[in-house]
């Protein structure tokens, strides 16, 4: 599966954006790929300690800081332990793309789904 996190412009710490699920589809037609994207949830990141604009592939993990399993971006330039996880202000976040306690679930019980399914999840940031 394939995701996007579009972000909105930073407004002073906080950098809003929007996470969706992305589909694929080829128009004989035109002979051109359309981008189909469905929202899933909002996000919140620490405009200081934004994670690099790339494609990274996901997978759910145990986190032993939080002591849950969670979502978490796998070879991120320079960094490690980048997660979703729940937070309602920048100043939560080190690094991590913040969710609400709903999504957070919502967001680990999809992709632990996929990861077993033995589906790759990759999610592009831009």
């Amino acid at each position: 599966m394939y995701y996007k996190l579009i972000r909105q412009p930073a407004k002073g710490k906080a950098v809003r954006g929007t996470l969706y699920s992305v589909e694929h589809r080829f128009s004989r037609s035109v002979s051109v790929y359309r981008e189909y994207l469905t929202p899933i949830c909002d996000t919140l990141e620490n405009a200081d300690y934004l994670v690099p604009a790339l494609i990274y592939r996901l997978s759910v993990t145990h986190s032993p800081k939080f002591n849950r399993l969670l979502p978490i971006l796998n070879q991120v330039p320079g960094r490690s332990g980048i997660r979703f996880h729940r937070g309602t202000k920048p100043e939560h976040s080190r690094g991590c793309i913040l969710v609400s306690a709903e999504n957070e679930q919502k967001l680990t019980a999809l992709w632990l789904k996929e990861q077993n399914d033995h589906e790759e999840c990759r999610i592009e940031i831009v």
